[in-house]
């Protein structure tokens, strides 16, 4: 099955001579020593990313990583050094001007951090903006807008202007902007990020809600793993502009590839993020406590078993038994393969 969005050898080096430092990354110079020598900035090295219709994939790492100058290279808002994007198995580096906009206008719709919505338009206008610059009239670009104004739970709110608006409502605007749009790939920088806690956790289900129904393929970026796992169909995690680890989530958390994704994963809470499918067995003869559903947390299994470990629970998805998980072995999946490295400068 062809990729939706398909990233190849993608580099981007920051400095006047560029395209000839390329080579030098390519020949083992790192990081630093590209600045250091040569007074260039490394952005990304050699990304290799393919992400699927209809799933989210989201791109994590630390400040620095890379992780933003990665998504602003789909649409073109940074010019890559050297590498392919494909969209649907076109290239996106040798669109025009004219094939850019478009495929900005109707293929792709960002959702900003800081929300980047028009403080002297209405909300139902700064929601039919997408259609508004298409030319397209003016009754059907505010019917549109209103239907996903709606959806994200802003009805009412139409006339009020940003300035009027929580934090939380002001970013639900700016998702209902981006599905007015009706692009079948979402951008999503950091979206959450500048939100409270609890907001945040409303729109990170919210989100996956709307994802549910609509099916889009998400491009999601986001330095806070707990939000990563919870959002990601498919996880790449960066490191100073390349790709450390990238998969799916629960087989990230279970077998970490490097040094660096271990400590990074090791302090999280993996009973409420593992799921039983991650860590089932086949099904056997021996005699079942119960069942449990593929996509309870271990947490959910937990509380169910009232903390006794001799109890296997047969595990079922769509009303068939698909496996067993034995809480021997819940018990190990809880335990991380290395302690973090902030509990080891501390002992």
């Amino acid at each position: 099955m062809q990729p939706k969005v398909s990233i190849k050898g993608l580099y981007k080096i920051f400095g006047a001579d560029a395209k000839d430092m390329v080579d030098k990354v390519k020949a083992g110079i790192d990081k630093t020593q590209l600045l250091e020598q040569y007074g260039h900035v490394l952005g990304l090295q050699d990304i290799n990313i393919d992400m699927q219709a209809g799933q989210i994939t989201v791109i994590m790492g630390l400040s620095g990583s890379g992780k933003s100058t990665l998504i602003r290279h789909l649409n073109r808002l940074i010019e890559p050094t050297q590498g392919e994007i494909l969209v649907d198995g076109q290239d996106v580096m040798q669109m025009d001007d004219n094939q850019l906009r478009d495929a900005r206008q109707k293929s792709m719709s960002m959702v900003f951090q800081k929300f980047a919505l028009l403080p002297h338009k209405s909300v139902i206008d700064n929601a039919a903006m997408p259609l508004s610059v298409q030319g397209i009239d003016n009754t059907t670009c505010l019917a549109e807008a209103q239907k996903w104004l709606k959806r994200v739970g802003l009805d009412g709110f139409e006339d009020r202007f940003p300035s009027q608006l929580s934090g939380g409502m002001q970013q639900r605007v700016g998702i209902a902007r981006a599905l007015t749009a009706n692009t079948d790939i979402m951008l999503m920088d950091e979206a959450f990020s500048a939100l409270d806690p609890l907001i945040r956790t409303d729109m990170q289900n919210l989100l996956l809600e709307l994802q549910k129904e609509l099916n889009k393929t998400i491009i999601f970026i986001t330095h806070d793993l707990d939000e990563a796992l919870k959002l990601a169909d498919h996880l790449v995690i960066l490191k100073d502009g390349a790709v450390v680890q990238q998969g799916e989530p629960q087989g990230i958390l279970l077998a970490p590839s490097d040094p660096y994704i271990e400590d990074f994963v090791s302090d999280i809470n993996r009973a409420r993020v593992l799921r039983v499918r991650s860590v089932m067995s086949k099904l056997s003869r021996a005699k079942k406590a119960g069942d449990v559903n593929a996509e309870d947390s271990l947490e959910q299994v937990i509380a169910q078993s009232d903390g006794n470990t001799n109890y296997i629970y047969r595990v079922m998805e769509d009303g068939k038994a698909i496996g067993e998980i034995d809480m021997k072995d819940l018990v190990k999946a809880l335990v991380p393969r290395v302690a973090s490295s902030h509990a080891a400068r501390a002992q």
